[in-house]
């Protein structure tokens, strides 16, 4: 009886793999939409720059 308990309720579990790569995966979704915003803020400064520079021009 012990054993049927047992595997009973062992098919509503997730295995936690799938959650821990889920929330790898959305770990990494967010680190890539911080780095987009960093590369953002990095291109905007050399394009003002360099707008500064062809205005000299």
């Amino acid at each position: 009886m012990d054993k049927l308990e047992q595997v009973m309720g062992s098919f509503g579990k997730r295995p936690k793999s799938s959650e821990s790569t889920n929330k790898k995966r959305k770990w990494r979704e967010i680190e890539l939409i911080k780095e987009r915003f960093q590369l953002e803020k990095e291109l905007k400064a050399y394009e003002d720059s360099l707008e500064f520079m062809l205005e000299d021009f």
